[in-house]
């Protein structure tokens, strides 16, 4: 695939996460909630690889943004590493349990581990009740990313 071609892909994945991360909002727990970017995130990786972390990072940083929040420094930090491990393993990987597995563990250390070891020091926020919070958004955000790699094992790109 041509450059170019992937450029506009990734930026149209960047704005497919914005546009479901910011406006379709199903809320879980407290400002906790199911984050549909994710689904294009996922389904990213596993076409782009490593090249698709920047629709997470990008996405991510841009939807908080927009929404009037600060600069997500925790967040992008965790994407960051789902968006280089998934990329790295996903388009390696041929089968589909594996992706998932592969799937749940860099989203748990990017979300319950990397964020929370930003957020606590950086907030002063209780450490329990951190990873608390953060492993609740580790499910409602690692639901959406498999889905994404699901559905994308059928899509072929040219």
């Amino acid at each position: 695939m041509k450059q170019t071609r992937k450029t506009a892909f990734l930026g149209l994945g960047i704005a497919l996460y914005i546009v479901l991360s910011t406006f379709v909002i199903i809320p879980i727990v407290n400002r906790i909630k199911l984050d549909l970017g994710y689904i294009v995130f996922g389904a990213y990786l596993n076409v782009f690889g490593i090249p698709a972390t920047i629709v997470g990072v990008a996405g991510c940083i841009i939807a908080n943004l927009l929404k009037g929040g600060s600069f997500p420094i925790a967040w992008a930090t965790g994407q960051l590493f789902i968006g280089l491990s998934l990329g790295y393993l996903l388009p390696r990987t041929k089968k589909t349990w594996l992706k998932i597995v592969y799937a749940i563990i860099s989203c748990f250390i990017g979300i319950v581990v990397i964020k929370t070891a930003i957020e606590v020091p950086l907030f002063r926020l209780p450490l329990v009740a951190k990873i608390m919070s953060n492993s609740a958004a580790f499910v409602a955000d690692t639901i959406p990313l498999i889905i994404g790699i699901l559905i994308s094992g059928k899509i072929k790109l040219r």
